[in-house]
């Protein structure tokens, strides 16, 4: 994403990104956020969010996905310790509005640790979703394993946990384009190395947070831009590029990252990338 990317979980060395952040939490929720909602759909749907739901939402950033479940009547809570600037978008989005009655009343964005998110005498929750994709940066499941320890003791016995990877390289077309990210920033020492998803990645994440895999899926997810500006907006808006920006400078991204999508571009300017996701529902103990 998440490539949607999925955000950078490791810090690398040197001095923050030059980047403008609030543009970046715009494009991300202007341009790219929505590419996962057909993912958002297909799992709210298998798991029947609704009315008796009470949703975690970890690394929630601008809050699409909780808008999405509280459409549905679901009591949701987003938690993200890392951008400030998505959250918030979120709240723009999500917190109530004088009059609001019903599930938007109850929503709460909280930039911390999903512990901040509870109080005494708050019920357990029923569902935790983790939407950031893993599986295109080395060491991206280290920080989502931590926060799955976190959260699940706040879920009720039994409750989904939804995890979230890329599918194979071969069926992931953005993959080539995220190459350049990891091309550019090599002279960086300790910056992350873009690498293929393997197949048993959401197993590994939930096992050892203690869950019990229950089910998974794959859907169907294309990155369609309007053109090849907006494509380049979209993915940089990711975070997985800022190590490259910092390694040679904005310019030279924008450009390799726009080379890289030629092979995409289709002749009315659009640019379309196919990509599959895997999902995985695990149980809290």
């Amino acid at each position: 994403m998440t490539p949607t990317l999925v955000r950078q979980h490791l810090p690398h060395a040197g001095p923050p990104p030059r980047a403008d952040r609030g543009a970046r939490a715009r494009d991300w929720a202007e341009i790219q956020e929505r590419m996962l909602v057909p993912l958002y759909e297909a799992v709210y749907e298998r798991l029947e969010v609704g009315g008796g739901t009470r949703l975690l939402g970890l690394g929630c950033g601008s809050g699409l996905a909780l808008l999405m479940a509280a459409s549905r009547g679901a009591a949701v809570t987003g938690v993200d310790p890392s951008s400030p600037e998505r959250l918030t978008l979120a709240r723009e989005r999500l917190l109530p509005r004088e009059g609001d009655t019903g599930p938007r009343a109850e929503a709460r964005i909280v930039a911390g640790s999903p512990g901040d998110t509870v109080a005494a005498g708050d019920p357990a929750y029923t569902l935790v979703t983790a939407f950031e994709p893993i599986g295109c940066v080395a060491g991206d499941s280290e920080g989502l394993g931590s926060l799955l320890a976190q959260a699940a003791p706040l879920a009720r016995r039994g409750a989904a946990v939804v995890l979230v990877g890329w599918g194979p390289p071969e069926r992931c077309a953005t993959s080539a384009v995220l190459r350049v990210a990891t091309k550019l920033a090599d002279p960086l020492r300790g910056a992350a190395s873009w690498r293929a998803a393997c197949r048993d990645d959401l197993e590994e994440v939930a096992q050892r947070a203690g869950l019990r895999p229950d089910g998974s899926g794959r859907v169907a997810c294309p990155f369609g831009y309007a053109d090849v500006d907006s494509a380049v907006r979209g993915l940089l808006s990711t975070g997985l590029f800022d190590a490259a920006v910092e390694a040679t400078d904005q310019d030279q991204v924008d450009k390799e990252v726009a080379e890289a999508l030629h092979p995409h571009l289709r002749r009315d300017g659009t640019v379309w990338m196919p990509n599959v996701f895997r999902y995985l529902i695990a149980r809290t103990p």
